[in-house]
């Protein structure tokens, strides 16, 4: 995953903020138990919002661990985990282990190979508990890499591949919660593949490799542009969210909707406007 949907600490409390990092040492706890280091190194903060948000949505059991880990070796410090983990563990590793699918076959990459070799048992398993899930991931990065060979510069279009897998990966049970699960994990799931797109510009500029937003990335008022897109895309996402029934950890959960998934964007929008000065300062000297 990419990391783009995270906590806002400033404006945490501070117990708030040991919590989600235990649910965060949770899941990496859990991807080391249950896949090893290579399964450990999948980790990341976007699925930890779905572990807060499904656990708060079903009040789910969940036990406080003492742990040491190679973080942090000397100290012991609070896990939490429960039957929400597990299944955000799973998912993990099946997004993980396609992906590295399609880099061996676009890029023949040896690595990816290898790390798919790896992953394979253990998604066959998961692929056998979590159907729905799993084929609606394998259609849908199917889709999106169809859309990238295509050259696909409808970025609504690209960016909806991303957004079915992840309304499928907030679907935990089908039942009354469903549709704003599937709706949220939809508006989310496009937010971040095009803050990824946003994000990307430069590199796969130099590179040549395909991205959505560069035939438009030069426009005047194209980061502002990218903003309101963002912008609509996290207001149908929270809109979502408050139909929801959460109450656990509702602070923790109000301050990535509203105020953390802003932060990696206000960064790369920051870097990209000091670029542009820079250059400008360049051409005219």
């Amino acid at each position: 995953m990419f990391g783009y949907v995270n906590v806002y600490k400033p404006e945490l409390k501070m117990k708030d903020f040991y919590k989600y990092n235990a649910y965060y040492c949770g899941l990496c706890k859990t991807l080391k138990d249950k896949y090893g280091c290579f399964g450990q190194m999948t980790l990341s903060y976007d699925m930890t919002f779905l572990i807060l948000l499904l656990t708060s949505l079903y009040e789910s059991e969940t036990r406080k661990l003492q742990n040491r880990c190679l973080v942090h070796p000397v100290k012991k410090h609070d896990t939490l985990v429960n039957e929400i983990t597990d299944y955000v563990a799973d998912m993990n590793i099946a997004l993980t282990y396609h992906h590295l699918r399609d880099d061996w076959q676009d890029e023949k990459s040896i690595a990816a190979f290898a790390g798919s070799g790896l992953l394979k048992g253990a998604y066959q398993k998961i692929a056998l508990a979590y159907p729905r899930q799993c084929k609606v991931i394998q259609e849908s990065l199917q889709k999106l890499q169809e859309c990238e060979k295509a050259g696909e510069s409808n970025l609504d279009l690209v960016s909806r591949c991303f957004g079915e897998l992840m309304s499928e990966l907030f679907v935990y049970r089908v039942d009354p919660w469903e549709e704003s699960l599937r709706k949220m994990g939809f508006y989310l799931g496009k937010y971040i593949y095009i803050l990824d797109a946003y994000d990307d510009i430069e590199k796969d500029r130099k590179h040549g490799s395909y991205n959505p937003l560069l035939s438009e990335c030069d426009q005047e008022g194209f980061d502002e542009k990218c903003r309101r897109i963002l912008t609509m895309m996290m207001a149908e996402c929270s809109r979502e969210f408050e139909k929801l029934p959460c109450l656990l950890d509702i602070d923790i959960l109000h301050n990535i909707l509203y105020d953390g998934v802003w932060t990696k964007f206000d960064q790369i929008q920051k870097e990209r406007i000091q670029r542009k000065e820079h250059d400008n300062d360049n051409k005219s000297v």
